[in-house]
């Protein structure tokens, strides 16, 4: 069993997970795989395979994990050669025979960069100290089971950016993106205390009254922890990675400058 570090650019994928008629970050390492005659044409994944979570479409990810049975040559830059650009494996690990990126893994570290310049970085600092902890969040999800979750947050100034960080042993769909809503609301003077009370209250909140989930591009799978398994990184799988977003990180860069100029339009 191997396990693989990998790195992708969420914006052009419906999430991680394969669906039907919709390309996914999946159905990426899956084509690949069949292309380096690893994966049958016929079977649906390598025998073992699991991944660390299902990311949502837009989402992103530096440390996504998938494992599977592999051979030994199917290094990163090797799994590299078949797949696309915004998708980098970087580093990998031996891994027991009965090992599932999935269910052991310990720890998971959502980082969400949230676009707040006029927002009140204290004010965000108190409401992720009351949403931390144990909790049933069942208003910060549409799951109706597993919404009881112990969380850890920070969250730091950087520029106009708050960057808001989110660890727990796993996360209801959308809990980060609605917890990163709630610290947005309260951040920006749009709410005060009593409305985390009330998102952490027993009564379900609805309508009007319920949380919506903060846009999915901002959000980045940071980090996955796994007691025992050594993650060697592959050089030039690591530098063909860094290379890839390095490039997408002027493109965009330069598109914010021009945006900035359209922004401005008008007499001068």
């Amino acid at each position: 069993m191997r396990a693989y570090r990998v790195a992708y650019d969420g914006r052009p994928f419906h999430g991680f997970q394969r669906q039907p008629d919709v390309h996914t970050v999946e159905d990426a390492l899956l084509d690949a795989l069949r292309d380096l005659d690893v994966l049958a044409g016929d079977a649906d994944a390598p025998a073992g395979y699991a991944a660390a979570g299902r990311t949502d479409a837009g989402v992103s990810a530096v440390a996504q994990t998938v494992a599977f049975e592999a051979p030994e040559w199917l290094t990163p830059a090797a799994f590299n050669s078949e797949l696309p650009a915004d998708v980098r494996a970087w580093a990998s690990a031996d891994a027991p025979g009965d090992f599932h990126a999935t269910h052991d893994a310990v720890a998971r570290v959502y980082t969400y960069h949230l676009h707040a310049p006029e927002a009140d970085a204290e004010r965000a600092r108190d409401a992720l100290v009351r949403l931390s902890g144990e909790h049933d969040f069942h208003n910060l999800t549409p799951d109706d089971a597993g919404t009881v979750r112990d969380l850890d947050g920070a969250v730091e100034r950087d520029g106009p950016f708050l960057v808001v960080r989110l660890r727990a042993g796993g996360f209801a769909r959308q809990l980060v993106r609605r917890v990163v809503a709630v610290v947005a609301e309260v951040a920006r003077g749009q709410a005060g205390t009593d409305r985390i009370d009330a998102v952490l209250g027993d009564d379900p909140l609805a309508g009007p009254e319920g949380v919506a989930p903060a846009p999915a591009h901002p959000l980045v799978l940071t980090d996955v922890t796994y007691p025992g398994l050594d993650f060697a990184v592959d050089d030039a799988a690591l530098a063909s990675a860094r290379e890839v977003f390095e490039t997408r990180r002027v493109e965009h860069a330069t598109m914010a400058r021009v945006t900035g100029v359209l922004a401005d339009c008008g007499p001068p």
